[in-house]
């Protein structure tokens, strides 16, 4: 079996986010249980003290360790902020030849790293780039904002772009359509009648905006969340946000939040790591969540990484509606919603019948979002 090397963004600097982990873990776990020999890239933020990178890597070096990868990971500092377009000096915790070597025998680099280094990335001899933030990656494209060097294959998980839903355009690029994965194994169905509270996981976070000479708006799950504020007064069941939380304002927000009914938690506190992250959302009752508005607005079909996870935990998801889409369905295991009206159905269509919605969402990952079956398309089409 083929040898791949995948390269995440921002995992090792966000290490309070479990679920951002799970994201590209469900590529790697998916390519080793079809018995690929995986490699983990990924550059790290240092201030040049290797002791002081030392320490900050060995936890994630433990975690690592815990999903089989340790002794498989290339790790490589950035010292200075962007993104360098020069090949990486050295790596942490093996030599440069070594590092070099594996790049020269890998079949494939899989990349979610959009400003990886070109010289990076010339190393290899097969790459594929693979698109998680459908809509978005094409806009920044187009607008100069980000410069994504060239790859041989190109996957995107927005299901509309370039077909006439899609209010966005593919560019230049061949985009090939995958769907986001669960790796099945490690996330079983967890049926529990007692399960009391409709959940999810965010980043609070309200720098992100999108500008354009036509628009600027807030693109954040805060803005999003916000026109949802009094759902929890449409329903007697009880809805919780975790949330990653770090200013004045956020506090604010939440005790605004509060005073609706909301139940706030703070992300790093139940879903900090990936073992927390996933103990969260396999204890909740189900999920409702809200969506970036560029993904409304773009009408991609986009669907969650995070609501797969529920989906394949057995827990029913309610979530907002980004487009039409010929698979997802709508009324059973999971519901899209584009009101607080419909939303507050929703949920009361799933507490009315819960074992047939929870057998139902376990069913709606089996069938569309099986991770092994996602990887075997990306090989097929990136390998010769």
């Amino acid at each position: 079996m083929p040898t791949i090397v995948i390269s995440p963004f921002n995992v090792i600097n966000f290490a309070e986010g479990g679920g951002h982990f799970w994201v590209y873990m469900q590529y790697a776990q998916a390519l080793r249980l079809l018995g690929c020999d995986v490699y983990w890239l990924e550059c790290f933020a240092s201030n040049g003290n290797e002791e002081s990178d030392q320490a900050r890597l060995a936890p994630f070096r433990a975690r690592m360790e815990r999903f089989g990868l340790a002794s498989n990971l290339i790790l490589y500092p950035r010292r200075v902020p962007g993104s360098p377009n020069n090949l990486p000096q050295e790596y942490s915790g093996r030599s440069r030849s070594e590092a070099e070597a594996i790049f020269e025998q890998a079949d494939l680099l899989l990349n979610f790293h959009y400003a990886i280094a070109p010289a990076l990335l010339a190393r290899f001899r097969r790459t594929a780039l693979v698109d998680i933030d459908p809509g978005l990656l094409q806009f920044w494209i187009s607008r100069g904002q980000l410069a994504v060097p060239s790859h041989d294959v190109y996957f995107t998980t927005g299901e509309t772009l370039g077909a006439p839903p899609a209010r966005f355009s593919p560019g230049e690029q061949n985009w090939a359509h995958i769907r986001p994965p669960i790796c099945l194994e490690p996330w079983p169905s967890l049926f529990d009648p007692g399960a009391e509270t409709f959940t999810t996981v965010s980043n609070w976070d309200s720098d992100d905006w999108i500008v354009d000479k036509d628009e600027v708006y807030e693109n954040t799950k805060r803005v999003a969340f916000l026109e949802f504020a009094d759902l929890p007064r449409m329903t007697a069941q009880p809805l919780e946000l975790a949330l990653f939380l770090r200013t004045e304002k956020d506090e604010r927000d939440q005790r605004d939040l509060e005073s609706r009914g909301w139940r706030i938690r703070h992300s790093q506190e139940v879903a900090g790591t990936p073992e927390t992250y996933q103990a969260y959302i396999q204890s909740s009752r189900g999920e409702f969540s809200c969506a970036k508005p560029s993904y409304v607005k773009f009408q991609n079909a986009w669907v969650s990484d995070r609501t797969i996870c529920y989906l394949a935990s057995g827990k029913p998801v309610v979530v907002q509606n980004t487009g039409p889409s010929s698979y997802l369905p709508n009324g059973e295991g999971m519901f899209r919603f584009s009101t607080p009206k419909e939303a507050a159905k929703a949920i009361t269509a799933i507490n009315n019948d819960y074992r047939k919605h929870c057998q139902a969402a376990r069913q709606i990952a089996e069938a569309f979002f099986d991770a092994k079956q996602i990887v075997r398309q990306i090989l097929s089409k990136s390998l010769p």
